[in-house]
């Protein structure tokens, strides 16, 4: 996939009028992270800022009751029970008066229930698609705190040649306790993977004795910067960031 191309490397279908919009992920993690991680922790902000943000179509929230998951959302006159799956409000019928005749049975679902208890897949309202090889890695927000007590899995999606809902999938926790997702909170974060990373990728594990001329050399102007206390702070971020900003200018 060439950069100078312009082809978008990822594409996302909303299906729900009017729900939030994919957003590019940012080096504070939301506003979450310190002023001085910012600035000077290169490898945080970077990580924070791969791919992007998802949110959740609307406000909702989720009960795990006697191993029951309940759910309702805002303008629900009721918590309703998850047991059959759930349909985003409205949607279903939306579906089936605009989708080609071949396929309106298969509206996807909203919230999609797991055999273990409090375990729930949740769709985003979108579908996905990215360039050939290339893959979308669903996980939790990158560096973003979640005092939720509910466990995020990761999942990794061949959106390449597999055309279908983008969603996560979490697990409650706690009992008896509600969990609220707002649309203006990251619900999940994806990030583009090239498949040769994931096709088992050959490697090695060599040992000290291995270690030649050059890679001494390399260690040393990693690690004398650290060693000079009167090193101007965020050496290293200054570096990448030039260095990233040339590569682009090529």
């Amino acid at each position: 996939m060439a950069e100078h191309d312009q082809r978008p490397a990822a594409r996302f279908y909303r299906l729900i009028r009017d729900i939030p919009e994919p957003r590019r992920a940012d080096r504070s993690a939301d506003g979450t992270i310190s002023v001085r991680a910012y600035r000077y922790c290169e490898p945080l902000a970077a990580a924070s800022a791969l791919g992007w943000y998802i949110y959740p179509p609307l406000n909702f929230s989720l009960l795990l009751k006697d191993n029951q998951l309940w759910w309702t959302y805002e303008g629900a006159n009721a918590s309703y029970p998850v047991s059959e799956g759930a349909q985003f409000p409205g949607f279903q019928h939306f579906f089936e008066e605009n989708a080609p005749e071949e396929v309106k049975r298969y509206a996807p679902t909203f919230l999609s229930p797991s055999r273990e208890p409090g375990q729930v897949q949740i769709w985003s309202g979108y579908l996905a698609r990215t360039s050939p090889r290339w893959a979308l890695l669903s996980r939790a927000p990158a560096n973003i705190p979640n005092g939720w007590p509910y466990r995020q899995f990761e999942g990794l999606i061949e959106t390449s040649r597999w055309f279908g809902p983008l969603f996560t999938n979490i697990r409650l926790t706690s009992s008896n306790v509600r969990v609220d997702f707002h649309v203006n909170r990251p619900l999940f974060q994806v990030q583009l993977v090239p498949r040769q990373a994931y096709s088992s990728p050959a490697f090695d594990v060599r040992e000290f004795a291995d270690l030649q001329k050059t890679d001494w050399q390399r260690f040393e102007a990693t690690m004398k910067p650290n060693a000079n206390h009167m090193r101007r702070p965020g050496h290293y971020a200054v570096d990448t960031r030039k260095r990233l900003h040339a590569e682009a200018a090529d």
